[in-house]
């Protein structure tokens, strides 16, 4: 099986949260994640295609993802949309900012629509948030993995992991 995981990253924030995930993800036997960060350029949509599950990352600016990502979804339109190449695949996302809550949940909801138009199944974080900085999911979302910059970094390494494994579960779940 395997999972990528696009991303965008302004500052590298997103960019350790994708690497944490595909830590998690490459705990399963069997399983491999492929990082594709949207900055680099074109965008290898046989990869996306051939892959089980799709996570998305974006850091929140301004209430919303990052325009990188953003312009990403905007252009899977011909590639992946019209076809739904997509369509089943397991979908999960995480995204951060500098702030404790930031408007980061309302980037995760744009990551969960894009994945429904395309027919995906999303994966949330069942976990209880944390009571302090050091416990995963401080910021407390369901919906995917919100994290702040300035968290301690072994907590976002623990939650951030934690949506990789939650991710394998889902898709060997969908495999049975």
């Amino acid at each position: 099986m395997q999972v990528a995981i696009v991303y965008d990253s302004g500052f590298g924030h997103t960019a350790k949260q994708a690497q944490a995930v595909a830590e998690g993800v490459n705990r399963a036997p069997g399983v491999e994640a492929k990082l594709i960060a949207v900055a680099d350029g074109d965008i290898s949509w046989e990869t996306l295609e051939a892959s089980d599950a799709i996570v998305f990352g974006s850091p929140t600016y301004n209430g919303s993802v990052s325009a990188r990502l953003k312009k990403f979804m905007e252009d899977s339109t011909r590639p992946a949309f019209l076809p739904q190449k997509w369509r089943n695949k397991i979908a999960a996302g995480f995204t951060n900012s500098g702030a404790m809550h930031g408007d980061k949940l309302n980037s995760l909801i744009s990551m969960t629509l894009f994945a429904a138009q395309h027919g995906m199944i999303w994966v949330g974080l069942d976990m209880f948030p944390g009571h302090s900085a050091e416990e995963p999911n401080r910021v407390g979302g369901w919906l995917g993995a919100l994290m702040l910059q300035k968290v301690n970094e072994k907590a976002l390494r623990v939650g951030v992991v934690l949506i990789g494994v939650a991710l394998t579960i889902g898709l060997f779940v969908k495999a049975q």
